[in-house]
Parts: C-alpha cells; sequence; structure tokens
C-alpha cells in the first residue's frame, strides 16, 4: 500500500503544513538502481585523535580534494558532502572524545540529504575501563545523532576487532551505498578475518547457489531477486499451497522452485536432493508465520505453530546440512528475525519469542560454525516493511509504525533483501554473529 503521508509532504501544502503543525516530515530515501549505484557525492574521511589502525580504511568512494575535509574549492565547485566516515578507533578516554565533537559538528549543516555518517570505532577493553568508558560512549552518540540528522540520513557504528582495516571493507561498501537507506543507529562488530572482494563488484555472488525459505512473495521475493542480480544461482522455497507465487517468483530469476512445507521431517532430505551437488553456499532462513493473539486467549496450537515454523524449523534444517557439510566454507546462514523479538509486541507472545530465539541462535551458532566449518551465521531484523500482511494492519496502527522510527517511513521489502546479500557476500567474512536491524532506527527497542 502507498505511503500517501509520505507523498503529500513532498508537496507544497505538505511542507507548509507539516512544518507549522511540528508533524513528522519523512524524506524520499535513495535506494539501489541502475539510476542509483552510489551516494552521488564525495566521502570526507576524518580521524579523532590518532588512529589505531595499521592503514587506512578501505573506502572505494570518492574523497574530497584533500582527503580530510569538505572546504576545498569555492562553494560553487565543491559539491555537498554524500558522505563523513570518522576513524575513532584510537578514542581511549573522555579528553579524546572532544576529537569526536570536532570532527562531525563542522560538518552537520553541509551534508547532503540521504548522506551517511559512519563512526569506525574499536571493540570496548575487558582490561583497561577508560578506553571501554569511552568507546561505548561512542555507541551512544551515533544512536542520539541518528536520530538528529533527518533529511533521510543514517548514523552507523563499526567496531574492529582488531587494527586490521581490511576486515571493514564491505561493511563500509555496504554502509555507504544506496543499500543501506533503511539502517540507521545500528552497531557491527566485526569479529572475523575478511575475504577478498570478488572480481565483479557488480555480482559478487556469482557461482554461488542460494537457498531463500518463504521466497514466493513479499520480503522472501524480494531477497531471492537482489542475490539472483548480484550473480546467485537461486532455490526458492515455500509451502506447497503457495505454488503459483513460488514458480512465479522462482522462474521471473531463472531459478528453481521447490515447494516444501519446512517443518516435515524430511525437509532437510528434501533440500539437498533439490541442491545442485548436494551443496549451497548461502541459506536464508526468511519463513515465517503469524498467529496473534493476547496470551490469555492463545491456544496451544496457535503457539505451536508459529514456534514449530518460526524457530524450530531454523534449528533444525541448520543443523541438519552444516552436520552433512552441504553449506560450503565461506559459506553463510542468514536468519530473519524482527524487532519484535527485541522489543516485544503486544499479541505476539509466540512471534516474540520465536524471533528472540532466533537471535539466540546466531550468537550462540556463530563463533562455533566459523571455527568448525568456515560458515558465517548471521540475521536480520526488520522493522515495519511495507508489505501484504502490514497492509491489513488497521489504519491507525500502521501509520504508528511507519512513524515511529528516525526516518519517520516504512521499510520496503528490498531494503531487507539488501542487508541479506551484504552479509552473505563472502566479502563480509569478518561479520559474524551479528544481528542487524533494518527499521529505520524504530523507536522500538532502540
Amino acid at each position: 500500500m502507498a505511503d500517501r503521508y509520505l507523498h503529500f509532504t513532498g508537496t507544497p501544502p505538505g511542507r507548509f503544513l507539516t512544518r507549522r503543525l511540528g508533524l513528522p516530515r519523512p524524506a524520499p530515501l535513495r535506494r539501489f538502481g541502475p539510476a542509483a549505484t552510489d551516494l552521488g557525492g564525495p566521502v570526507i574521511l576524518r580521524t579523532a585523535g590518532r588512529s589505531a589502525l595499521d592503514g587506512p580504511l578501505p573506502l572505494d568512494e570518492p574523497l574530497t580534494p584533500d582527503g580530510t575535509d569538505g572546504t576545498a574549492g569555492t562553494e560553487a565547485e565543491a559539491p555537498r558532502p554524500a558522505a563523513v566516515v570518522l576513524d575513532a578507533t584510537g578514542v581511549a578516554g573522555v579528553a579524546d572524545l572532544a576529537g569526536v565533537h570536532s570532527a562531525l559538528h563542522p560538518l552537520m549543516r553541509s551534508l547532503a540529504p540521504g548522506g551517511r555518517i559512519v563512526v569506525v570505532g574499536a571493540r570496548p577493553s575487558a582490561d583497561d575501563h577508560h578506553q571501554a568508558a569511552a568507546q561505548q560512549a561512542l555507541e551512544g552518540f551515533i544512536r542520539s545523532l541518528a536520530k538528529e540528522t533527518g533529511g533521510g540520513r543514517t548514523a552507523n557504528l563499526v567496531r574492529l576487532t582488531s587494527p586490521d582495516p581490511a576486515a571493514a571493507a564491505s561493511t563500509l561498501r555496504f554502509l555507504l551505498s544506496p543499500k543501506s537507506a533503511y539502517v540507521s543507529g545500528q552497531v557491527l562488530e566485526l569479529t572475523g578475518t575478511a575475504a577478498a572482494a570478488a572480481a565483479d563488484p557488480a555480482r559478487p555472488l556469482a557461482g554461488r547457489t542460494a537457498l531463500v525459505t518463504g521466497a514466493a512473495r513479499g520480503i522472501g521475493a524480494a531477497v531471492a531477486e537482489v542475490l539472483a542480480r548480484d550473480g546467485a544461482r537461486v532455490i526458492c522455497l515455500d509451502v506447497p499451497g503457495a505454488g503459483a507465487d513460488l514458480e512465479r517468483t522462482a522462474g521471473a530469476l531463472d531459478g528453481t522452485a521447490l515447494p516444501l512445507d519446512i517443518t516435515t521431517g524430511d525437509a532437510a532430505d528434501r533440500i539437498v536432493a533439490a541442491l545442485p551437488g548436494g551443496e549451497l553456499d548461502i541459506l536464508v532462513h526468511n519463513a515465517g508465520i503469524t498467529r496473534d493473539r493476547r496470551l490469555a486467549n492463545m491456544s496451544a496450537d496457535r503457539w505451536s505453530q508459529v514456534l514449530d515454523v518460526n524457530l524450530a524449523a531454523v534449528l533444525d534444517t541448520t543443523d541438519a546440512l552444516l552436520k552433512r557439510g552441504a553449506v560450503r566454507r565461506g559459506g553463510s546462514v542468514v536468519a530473519t528475525a524482527s524487532i519484535a523479538g527485541i522489543a516485544g509486541n503486544t499479541g505476539q507472545t509466540n512471534y516474540a519469542a520465536s524471533k528472540a530465539g532466533v537471535i539466540g541462535l546466531v550468537r550462540s551458532l556463530a563463533p562455533r560454525a566459523a571455527a568448525a566449518h568456515g560458515v558465517t551465521v548471521n540475521a536480520v531484523a526488520p522493522g515495519f516493511i511495507e508489505t501484504r500482511m502490514t497492509a491489513a494492519v488497521p489504519l491507525l496502527i500502521r501509520e504508528a509504525g511507519r512513524r515511529m522510527n528516525s526516518l519517520a517511513q516504512g521499510g520496503l521489502p528490498v531494503d531487507v533483501a539488501e542487508a541479506t546479500a551484504y552479509l552473505a557476500d563472502p566479502a563480509s567474512g569478518a561479520v559474524n554473529g551479528q544481528v542487524l536491524r533494518v527499521c529505520g532506527q524504530s523507536l522500538l527497542g532502540a
């Protein structure tokens, strides 16, 4: 369903009324596409104090002429910066935080609409409480900054656990692109070693096989489409009852349709039989259902149906495929959680439990899967995404869901798909055990 309020606020009367009444003023987001492959402007790189990195941050985007600030050239000659990257890895005490202010304060009014702010920090130390306090301060700083930037701008924090900046390449590429339009106020900690970038940046998944569950429509179909765009051969799985939509989705992507109830006891066997050579590189758990009721009115069937599909099937299928070695080394598992699993939601004790369970799975399995199988395990946690399901929500609740985030609008299925593709990229091998919220910095659980 179209967001009529977003359209209205872009008209002269809408701008006048929202300004006078103090109403939310969402800005149209620049999303990735043929006409928007980058942010459309220069990137400013600054450092708070002394960097703790062994080398320069890996930035693909064009820097401003002097590489440090946006003052080179006349105002007419110099475009507004599209992004600011701040190296704060050397921040080790309260006094060093002044460098964060001095680096970013002069640039806030000049950052282009839809611009990006990325702060690169270090993991808080377990041995130095002054460094830990200063680095943790960056999290509060970035979450607050994301709420005040406006104009479709985003702000995120990347934490490095080693002085090797190469681990940040894939994450910076994602955050400094239109692909991250609905990701803001987030913290990503890079815990592994990055793989080399693909030979063809436009097709980083070329030669790889992906399985997407719940792929017939909505978010799952968008995930399958983006993975195929990035070069993957996609197997689309959904329940037999969604067969017609499943065939259309798979056919449009030159993929394979696999009608299957993921909760059946032989699901893993049938998945392996459908895989080329019995192996895959990317496993995306997107299948999910809701059976909403307050707990006092919720039957045991409604409870178990949601837990079986959303959590038990994810656990069982992942365990079986990893045990068989069906997920190749260098592969990835990406599961779909939800902000409901982080913040809770009235009438969704079953759904929230299942999605919180997915987060627990990711955090526990990730280090062991990496060590034993060479596979990363991460999750995306969507907020209010414009789908058939949210279109059926009553108007006032739907509008609250759309506006109660820093970008004051709902996300699109492609926003979740782009985040999934980033996590599935073999160059994102340093990203493991992370839960990436794709919610526009929803105020729920923020």
